[in-house]
């Protein structure tokens, strides 16, 4: 599987299925309210390698983008291009994350 480039390729089960791991979801909120981080300053309680595996389907799912800044790798989500294939799905799933962890 490739990396999604266009918001056009967006796929709602691809999407769907990537946000289905409590792991990815977690990242996925950790970027939501950060806007933008390192990977090392991402909270997980898994190994690098399995992180990178995680952020790897995060990635090819379309969901996050990756910026190299020296020798930092930084974390988004591609808020906007989500918002305007899926209206309020983001919103939705990172909301009902944070009201169960409440």
């Amino acid at each position: 599987m490739s990396d999604v480039d266009e918001p056009s390729e967006l796929s709602l089960p691809a999407v769907l299925a990537a946000l289905s791991d409590p792991t990815r979801l977690g990242v996925v909120a950790q970027l939501v309210a950060a806007q933008e981080m390192p990977c090392g300053a991402l909270s997980v309680s898994v190994a690098k390698s399995t992180l990178s595996q995680h952020l790897r389907v995060l990635r090819e799912a379309g969901i996050t983008h990756t910026r190299p800044d020296g020798t930092q790798r930084l974390l988004s989500v591609r808020r906007a291009d989500l918002d305007r294939a899926f209206p309020g799905l983001l919103d939705a799933v990172v909301g009902a994350l944070t009201s169960a962890n409440v």
